[in-house]
């Protein structure tokens, strides 16, 4: 709330919501956030195919989105490709999902997409959902983090909320962590990004890992192969996945499926 206030002031003391709201509202234009939510750079072709539209009604809509702030674009030879503009548009979407109501489930196929959402799917560039949480949890009972309980406890939270970026704990990968990290074959690249931070997941109020670490983590299970993605944010734990998340992890994903239809 405190953020919130410094950028209104910031702006003048008015902010006009309208504007964003009208832009994310739009049915096609919210398929094309979505598909974009895991922080790739995708052709006008493939997203005009994940928000069931044509191409020159999929470029008018890039446009309102470019020109609103919400998406850049970067020219690859002949082709352009779009992306979230920043992590804040990120951040606001994932916020979103607490406010917005579930799509009514028309078809089994839909059903299976929201379950999969729900058992693994990518945040940005790192793990959410079930498995998300999951990996933070073993991580802190092994000790390969320390600095908080991996929980949201909004009766003591200052500047975290759900479905964004957490600001009020401090994580450190001790040494533990990182030959855990050494052992799974994890490179953290070193640079000016934040090697551990975390994000309170709407899936289960809980802490998931994000960082420098969190994207290498998540580059290492593709490589892998215990992860593949699936339809928009989607994450498919793989027959490798599920051995080596239980052998380094103490990760149960059997389990997920069960909790994600409760």
């Amino acid at each position: 709330m405190e953020e919130l206030a410094r950028e209104v002031v910031r702006k003048g003391g008015e902010v006009d919501f309208a504007v964003p709201a009208e832009l994310i509202g739009h049915p096609a234009r919210a398929a094309i956030l979505l598909a974009l939510l895991d922080g790739r750079a995708l052709p006008m072709s493939m997203l005009a195919d994940e928000a069931g539209v044509g191409a020159s009604t999929a470029s008018a809509h890039l446009t309102r989105l470019v020109d609103g702030g919400l998406l850049q674009v970067r020219r690859e030879g002949r082709h352009r490709y779009y992306a979230l503009a920043s992590r804040k548009v990120a951040s606001a979407l994932e916020a979103l999902a607490q406010l917005a109501p579930a799509r009514p489930v028309r078809s089994l196929r839909a059903g299976t997409r929201a379950q999969a959402l729900r058992v693994a799917r990518t945040c940005y560039d790192h793990v959410a959902g079930h498995l998300g949480v999951a990996i933070m949890r073993s991580l802190l009972q092994n000790r390969a983090l320390t600095g908080g309980d991996g929980r949201h406890h909004p009766e003591d939270a200052g500047r975290d909320h759900l479905a964004a970026p957490g600001q009020d704990i401090d994580y450190q990968l001790t040494d533990a962590g990182r030959r855990l990290f050494a052992d799974l074959g994890v490179r953290i690249p070193e640079g000016r990004r934040r090697e551990v931070a975390y994000c309170v997941d709407w899936t289960e109020q809980r802490h998931h890992l994000a960082g420098a670490a969190g994207a290498a983590l998540l580059a290492r299970f593709d490589e892998l192969g215990w992860v593949v993605r699936k339809h928009r944010r989607a994450l498919a734990i793989t027959d490798e996945g599920r051995a080596g998340f239980s052998r380094y992890l103490g990760i149960d994903t059997e389990s997920f499926a069960a909790r994600s239809a409760a």
